[in-house]
Order: C-alpha cells, then structure tokens, then sequence
C-alpha cells in the first residue's frame, strides 16, 4: 500500500498534472494515470479508463495551447482539491478564459478519479 501524500508533494503532484497537460506531454500525463481512471468534466460523459482520457487529450479537447494558474491545492493525503485559471487557445486561435477546480482521488499514487468544474461552458 502506498504511502498517503503530504501537502507539499500533493502540490507537487498538481503541478506535475498541469505542467504536462500545457506542456502536451502525453506521456507524462499517461504515467500520472491508473489504468481505470474515470474523468468528469461538464459537457462530457465521464471517461473510464486511462485510454479514453488519453484519447480526450490528444483529439478531442478543443484546447490547442494555453496554460493552467494554480492559486491553492488541499489534500488529506489521497484526496486533493486545487482550483485556479486557465487561458489559452481553441484549435480556431479564439482566446479561452476560465476558472476551475478539480478533485482527485488518488488510488496507489496514481490519479483514480478527477472531477472538473468550470465556471464557464466547458472547454
């Protein structure tokens, strides 16, 4: 069983995510994955299953660039919130601004559950 994380590398942890996902490194983002993640995000249905978020990622997000601004992340060592901005591009080069907050739930040091919520229609 995996050691819960403390609140400096559940933040690092965070980082890491958004790090990888404006950086588009997919595999980065893949290895922070269990296999039987499910992501909720609103104007999707959930994706089960690492190869589904992938395939969000790589060809379905209408995000082309931008990058993620964390203002706070909490975490009671297998559970983390954080909320922040984004701002960045859609694949059309129109601007994209919005607030967020994320849930995860880790399940052996691997993200098991993420839910998004956005303040705006979904990106």
């Amino acid at each position: 069983m995996q050691r819960p994380l403390d609140h400096r590398e559940a933040e690092a942890y965070v980082r890491r995510l958004f790090t990888c996902i404006d950086a588009r490194d997919w595999a980065g983002l893949s290895s922070l994955l269990d296999d039987g993640a499910v992501y909720e995000r609103p104007g999707y249905e959930p994706f089960v299953g690492k190869r589904a978020i992938m395939q969000f990622y790589r060809h379905e997000r209408i995000v082309a660039s931008g990058e993620h601004q964390l203002e706070q992340v909490l975490s009671n060592g297998e559970q983390i919130a954080c909320w922040g901005s984004f701002s960045g591009r859609d694949k059309n080069g129109r601007p994209l601004k919005a607030r967020f907050a994320d849930v995860y739930h880790l399940s052996s040091g691997r993200i098991g559950r993420r839910r998004t919520f956005f303040d705006s229609p979904a990106l």
